[in-house]
C-alpha cells in the first residue's frame, strides 16, 4: 500500500472512531470557528495531501536556522504563495528556536542571557518578525527552553507502535547541559523578560502574533537536575503571557505539554483551556493526548488516551478559540514513515471539529 493511500485509510478511520456511537445533531449548533492544521512541513507532495484531506490551514516547516533570504520579505512571500497555490492558507511559520537542547540552540544567547551576543540574536528575529508582517503572514511560534523535550526510553503501546515516555526518576540529563544551564528560576525569568521586551513591541508593529511553546514536560519545582524550566507549569505560563501586556503575545498551547504538568490532567486541562481561551492568549493548539499524569506519562493516539480530547474541543468551541488544532509527537508504528500516523490524528481532529460543528 503507498504511502498516500495509508493516509487516506488512516484518516477515515480517525473520523469513524470518533464519530461511532455518538448521537445525531442536536439544537443549538453553532459554526466550529477552529480549524484542522498541521506543523510537517511545506513540501509539495505534503501538501498536495493535506489538500485532499480537506486541511486548508498550516504552520510551515523551518525556512532556515538563521537570518538569510529565506527570511527576506521576498523569501517569506514566495513560501506564502507557494502554500496558496495549493489552496492552503499559511497561518504561522516557525522562528528559529525550537524545541532543542540548548546545545543545539540556533540562537543559544537569548536563551542563556548571554550580552552582548544576545542583542545580535535578538536583531535578527526582530528582522524575521516585521518581514513576515510584510509578507502578509499572521502567526509565529517559537520556543524558550533548556532542555528541549525531556524523555525516558520509549514504550510500546496500542498495536505494538512506540511511543514517547517520560518516567521523572529514569530520565537523564545530558551533562553538558547541566554545566552550561544550571541556574536560578530568576535567571530564567530576566532573560525571558529581556527577549520579550524587545520582540513584543516589534510583532504589535508588524501585526504578527508570536506563539511559544510551553516547557516540555512538566518539571517538579519547575526545574530538572538544578536546570531550570520555568514555563513547565501552568503557573508559569500564566506569568509569561502577563509579562508584556499586547493581543500579539500569547501561547502555542501544546495541550500534551500542558497535560504533562497536571495531577488530574482529563479535568484540570478545560480549566486552563477556560483560563487563556477568553484571555485571548491560545494562538495555535497542538492536540494530542497521554496516558498517565504529571511526572510519569506515556504519549499516546487521539483516542487512547487518559483525557477526553472530545470535552477539550467542546471547551475550545465555548471560548471562542478561532485558530488551528494539529497533531503532534505522533506515536512510531513500526513500517510507517510518520505519514500514518498522523494522518491518523488529522482525521480524528477534523472529525471532532465537525462534531461540535454539529452540536453533539
Amino acid at each position: 500500500m503507498d504511502r498516500r493511500n495509508f493516509f487516506r485509510i488512516a484518516s477515515a478511520g480517525a473520523a469513524a472512531e470518533v464519530l461511532r456511537g455518538q448521537p445525531a445533531k442536536t439544537r443549538n449548533a453553532k459554526p466550529a470557528l477552529m480549524k484542522a492544521g498541521t506543523q510537517q512541513g511545506h513540501s509539495a507532495d505534503l501538501l498536495r495531501a493535506l489538500a485532499a484531506f480537506g486541511v486548508n490551514h498550516i504552520c510551515s516547516g523551518l525556512p532556515a536556522l538563521r537570518m538569510d533570504e529565506n527570511w527576506t520579505v521576498d523569501g517569506l512571500t514566495r513560501l506564502r504563495k507557494h502554500v496558496e497555490s495549493f489552496g492552503i492558507r499559511l497561518d504561522m511559520v516557525p522562528l528559529p528556536m525550537g524545541s532543542d537542547l540548548i546545545t543545539k540552540a540556533n540562537y543559544p544567547n537569548i536563551i542563556l542571557g548571554r550580552s552582548p551576543e544576545r542583542d545580535g540574536e535578538i536583531a535578527e528575529i526582530q528582522t524575521m518578525i516585521r518581514n513576515a508582517g510584510r509578507a502578509a503572514i499572521p502567526a509565529l511560534k517559537y520556543n524558550f527552553t533548556f532542555l528541549g523535550v525531556a524523555r525516558s526510553a520509549p514504550t510500546k503501546c496500542r498495536g505494538g507502535a512506540l511511543c514517547s515516555t517520560f518516567i521523572y526518576e529514569e530520565a537523564k540529563l545530558d551533562p553538558k547541559v547541566q554545566e552550561i544551564a544550571h541556574g536560578t528560576h530568576e535567571w530564567m525569568w530576566e532573560n525571558i523578560e529581556y527577549f520579550l521586551r524587545r520582540v513584543v513591541p516589534v510583532a504589535e508593529e508588524a501585526k504578527v502574533r508570536i506563539a511559544c511553546h510551553p516547557n516540555d514536560p512538566g518539571m517538579p519545582d519547575e526545574s530538572f537536575h538544578g536546570v531550570p524550566s520555568v514555563l513547565s507549569s501552568v503557573a508559569g505560563l500564566k506569568r509569561f503571557v502577563d509579562i508584556q501586556p499586547s493581543p500579539y503575545h500569547g501561547l502555542n498551547l501544546c495541550q500534551g505539554t500542558v497535560c504533562e504538568m497536571l495531577k488530574d490532567p482529563n479535568r484540570e486541562i478545560l480549566e486552563v483551556i477556560r483560563y487563556f481561551g477568553p484571555r485571548r492568549k491560545i494562538f495555535n493548539v497542538h492536540l494530542r493526548n497521554i496516558k498517565g499524569k504529571f511526572l510519569n506519562f506515556q504519549e499516546t493516539f487521539p483516542d487512547d488516551g487518559s483525557v477526553n480530547l472530545l470535552a477539550c474541543v467542546r471547551a475550545y468551541q465555548e471560548v471562542g478559540y478561532d485558530g488551528m488544532l494539529m497533531p503532534d509527537h505522533a506515536p512510531q508504528i513500526e513500517g510507517d514513515r510518520g505519514g500514518a500516523a498522523f494522518a491518523f490524528e488529522l482525521g480524528y481532529i477534523q472529525a471532532a471539529i465537525q462534531m461540535v460543528q454539529e452540536g453533539v
